[in-house]
């Protein structure tokens, strides 16, 4: 019987929003699939997740058995070691403990699975092959339904006890407004899309107007979108626009006292806001933290993703040995 090769390695991008996975051979990007992840529990995600994979190979006419292994990022606490996923308040069911990493390899046939945070792995992907690539000292910013945060030191990329990074909960206004970990006034709390659509049903009742709601219907969505803000405020949509406004407030408060602390030579934006509002959005930040750093006539390069939307899933991939 011949051996089957594998010479595959898949990456999965574990979002609140969406599940991206992509395949690749060769260090290249071979194939890919993507779905919504879904509101119910672990089970449920690890499914979409094992779906996601087996479509991604379908697409290329590619069996499963010639995957060597595959990298999965994941917002929230990683324990590599076990596999699990913890404080993860954004994806249900990972909100304690879930052995997602097991769980993942045993529903496509017991294939290694690799863990680590959603925002490190992106942040890795463009170290290696994307827009970090002629930096050494990094941070990478994700700001989708929740901000993570992923550095890079001296070319090396720093995990800590297991939640290094996690800018989305700096605080940016002591007692501000509360984000979905339970504390308040953290970064995520005012550029989190999550906790922007909890502001905004709060804002509506109240009896401000806005087209945001209008727009997730006729779109048939279930969550406010990096899209739907962007076709709100093309609408010149006041609350979508306030929305906005905050988060670059706050965002340049936290990215300048990261800087003022670590002093890397670039900030990567990634995450649906970066991706769907692009440079003006990163030239309103730089704007933003101007006046708050230490520095200011060094300030580091804030740039986009050069892997766009598969950030994460390469990196994933990349750090199983893609």
């Amino acid at each position: 019987m011949a051996t089957v090769r594998r010479d595959l390695v898949v990456g999965v991008d574990l979002g609140g929003t969406k599940i991206q996975t992509v395949v690749l051979r060769a260090k290249k990007v071979v194939s890919s699939s993507k779905t919504s992840t879904p509101r119910a529990d672990g089970a449920a995600v690890v499914s979409a997740m094992a779906g996601t994979v087996r479509d991604a190979l379908a697409l290329a006419n590619l069996p499963l058995e010639r995957v060597r292994a595959i990298g999965v990022g994941s917002p929230g606490k990683i324990d590599a070691t076990t596999g699990t996923v913890s404080q993860s308040a954004n994806v249900p069911g990972l909100e304690g403990s879930f052995q997602l990493g097991p769980a993942l390899g045993q529903a496509l046939g017991g294939i290694q699975v690799m863990l680590d945070n959603d925002v490190r792995a992106g942040i890795w992907g463009e170290f290696v092959r994307g827009a970090g690539q002629p930096y050494r000292n990094l941070i990478g910013v994700w700001v989708g339904t929740g901000v993570g945060g992923g550095l890079i030191l001296d070319g090396v990329l720093r995990h800590g006890r297991g939640a290094c990074g996690e800018i989305g909960h700096t605080v940016v206004k002591d007692g501000g407004r509360r984000c979905p970990c339970g504390r308040r006034g953290c970064l995520e709390a005012y550029a989190g899309r999550a906790s922007m659509e909890w502001h905004a049903r709060r804002w509506q009742i109240q009896g401000e107007r806005t087209i945001l709601f209008e727009v997730m219907e006729k779109q048939a969505r279930d969550r406010l979108t990096s899209g739907i803000l962007h076709h709100a405020i093309e609408h010149h949509d006041e609350m979508a626009m306030r929305l906005i406004d905050d988060a670059v407030w706050a965002l340049g408060i936290a990215l300048a006292s990261a800087q003022n602390l670590l002093d890397t030579e670039a900030i990567i934006i990634g995450g649906g806001l970066g991706e769907r509002f692009g440079a003006p959005f990163l030239e309103r930040i730089a704007k933003a933290m101007r006046p708050h750093l230490f520095v200011p006539d060094r300030p580091p390069s804030l740039l986009g993703c050069g892997l766009g939307e598969f950030s994460g899933a390469v990196g994933a991939a990349v750090i199983a040995g893609g």
